[in-house]
């Protein structure tokens, strides 16, 4: 298992790429209702409308079609509803600003725009971002679990193919909770947060000399959809609320599809279907 694309050597004609939040970690809910969300409140003293601004939050990013999405760009919609409905948010231009402009949307990058502009919306994104990382990382590590099938499946998939974790939650995170289950085992690369954005992951590997045909993108949200099809390859929905059954029906049916060369077609636009029916009813 390799850290990053330098050391990352392909064995296979065939590449499945995974992402770890709500596809194969169920970790995505318990994170952003427990740490997220909780640490933004605090962070901006918004707890006076704690429970309203909280639902929101998670509907941003757990129950509609932006779902997945990066945490800068997830805060940048929440604050910046937050500053037309309840509270001036000092300096939130500037952070839209640079969500919407800069190509890196990570800790590392916010800490160098930092270093240009001294804004106090900025900084305090940052102070956010730290705390949600700490506040992971206490969480019991048993209720951070894979979602049942899912060691089956890569187990399953590593024997014929490629295995990439392409995510783009924090890289510590990811190796720990995947490593404390035995997963990075079954898998040949790690991509997380710092690698760059999910689409850009898959277009670096594919040049290692994978078909479009041969890569499959397995995910829970619009973003993960939306990285397979800027780079033209396969993509399988892990449904939210049917995690078991999608991972069962991975290694029962979506795999073998996808190396007998017949997932794309049918097969593939059902999934897709599925998918945008499911989240856009999965709403709670």
């Amino acid at each position: 298992m390799a850290d990053g694309f330098l050391a990352y050597t392909k064995r296979s004609d065939f590449l499945v790429c995974v992402d770890s939040d709500g596809c194969a970690m169920d970790t995505m809910d318990i994170k952003h209702i427990r740490c997220f969300g909780p640490c933004m409140a605090e962070e901006w003293g918004l707890e006076k409308w704690g429970s309203e601004i909280l639902k929101r939050w998670n509907e941003i990013n757990l129950y509609t079609m932006t779902r997945g999405i990066n945490r800068y760009k997830g805060l940048s919609m929440a604050l910046s509803e937050i500053n037309e409905k309840y509270k001036v948010i000092e300096d939130i231009g500037i952070l839209r600003k640079w969500v919407k402009e800069s190509p890196e949307l990570s800790n590392e990058a916010l800490e160098r725009e930092i270093m240009r502009n001294d804004s106090i919306c900025l900084k305090k994104a940052l102070s956010w971002s730290i705390k949600v990382n700490q506040s992971i990382e206490r969480l019991a590590q048993e209720e951070k679990r894979p979602f049942e099938g899912v060691a089956e499946a890569l187990s399953k998939a590593h024997r014929d193919a490629d295995v990439a974790i392409v995510s783009s939650a924090n890289l510590g995170a990811v190796l720990d909770e995947w490593d404390l289950y035995g997963l990075l085992e079954h898998t040949d690369v790690v991509l997380a947060q710092d690698a760059g954005s999910k689409a850009f992951c898959i277009g670096e590997l594919m040049k290692r000399g994978y078909a479009p045909g041969h890569v499959l993108m397995c995910g829970d949200a619009p973003g993960d959809m939306d990285a397979a099809e800027k780079n033209g390859v396969l993509y399988y929905p892990i449904l939210v609320h049917h995690e078991k059954e999608s991972w069962e029906e991975f290694t029962r049916e979506a795999f073998p599809k996808f190396l007998g060369e017949t997932y794309k077609g049918a097969y593939q636009e059902e999934k897709k279907r599925q998918f945008l029916e499911n989240l856009g009813s999965s709403k709670s």
